[in-house]
């Protein structure tokens, strides 16, 4: 394929001036089966935190739920004090009642989320959370519009410094912005499944940034044949791997991108963090935008569209 390059941005800068790195680390997959418990291997866990550190990474993302609590404890343990340039975004709103993902579930009144909030800074060892997240909007015991004033008043009080939404739906969004600013949102999409696709043109639109959970999956099997089609021989290009395009296509194809893959291994971290360097044309980004439609509604909505997120998630990369 040939045409002109796409320079890529190197950082995203969040709300009111947060700037961090263009690719940043989620830390989900650092706790136990099912994202319940502590990560088995707690001395490589440590190790590895303080290695996205040292490879230069800015943002990393968790969330009380992850553990749940032990994941932000280990974030805490391996990297406080936290360097100055690092920032941790965390979210609020999921619980798990037992270790099955179908013992999850989610509340949203004012007094949980500001617990949830209060919380987590304690965790993490913090006095002010850069980014935080509602997680999901599917609560059942307040309304959507009242969750969203909580953060804004969580802001306004200076828990938190931005507002993040996850896994909502671009109606969603739009309501959550004619009450207070929304600095980041995440939601599921990649070259496959572009569940996000309007929530993400929303972002584009008002400058928020659009952080992709799944950002490096490409399809295996029959059902990938036609992805790596497209994928690979831009990756032999490139001396890359189709997963390192996929996350180069990320950063190409929206301004304020902020794609956080997570991993345990050092090597596919290094790997991750490489695609950052990688240049596409013009007609290999149109190429693999083509593979998916941007206008096919999400399978799964809410809670269970982020359940079956922490359910793939997990076993990634390991």
């Amino acid at each position: 394929m040939s045409g002109p390059f796409q320079e890529l941005p190197r950082t995203v800068t969040i709300g009111d001036g947060v700037t961090v790195g263009a690719i940043g680390y989620g830390a989900m997959q650092l706790t136990g089966p099912k994202v319940w418990g502590e990560y088995p291997d707690h001395d490589k866990a440590i190790a590895l935190l303080r290695e996205v550190v040292a490879q230069g990474v800015t943002y990393i993302d968790t969330a009380d739920v992850y553990g749940p609590h032990s994941n932000e404890e280990l974030i805490r343990e391996a990297l406080h004090p936290y360097p100055e340039s690092l920032v941790i975004a965390t979210k609020g709103g999921f619980v798990r009642g037992g270790p099955e993902y179908s013992d999850m579930s989610a509340v949203g009144n004012k007094q949980y989320l500001r617990q949830a909030a209060y919380m987590s800074l304690r965790r993490l060892s913090l006095k002010q959370i850069d980014l935080y997240y509602l997680h999901t909007p599917a609560m059942t015991d307040a309304p959507f519009e009242e969750m969203v004033e909580t953060l804004a008043g969580m802001r306004q009080d200076g828990l938190i410094r931005s507002i993040g939404l996850s896994n909502v739906s671009a109606d969603q969004l739009r309501t959550a912005l004619t009450i207070t600013d929304i600095a980041a949102v995440t939601v599921q999409y990649n070259v496959a499944i572009r569940d996000g696709a309007a929530v993400r043109q929303i972002a584009v639109d008002k400058g928020i940034v659009f952080s992709p959970w799944h950002p490096g999956i490409v399809p295996g099997g029959p059902d990938g044949e036609r992805f790596h089609a497209v994928i690979d021989p831009i990756a032999q290009r490139l001396n890359a791997t189709s997963q390192q395009v996929a996350l180069a296509w990320q950063l190409h194809r929206t301004p304020g991108s902020l794609p956080i893959p997570g991993t345990t291994s050092v090597e596919h971290l290094k790997a991750n963090l490489a695609a950052a360097a990688l240049q596409l044309t013009e007609a290999e980004i149109d190429a693999i935008t083509r593979l998916s439609p941007e206008d096919k509604p999400a399978l799964v909505a809410g809670d269970e569209q982020q359940a079956e997120g922490i359910r793939a998630g997990a076993v990634m990369e390991r």
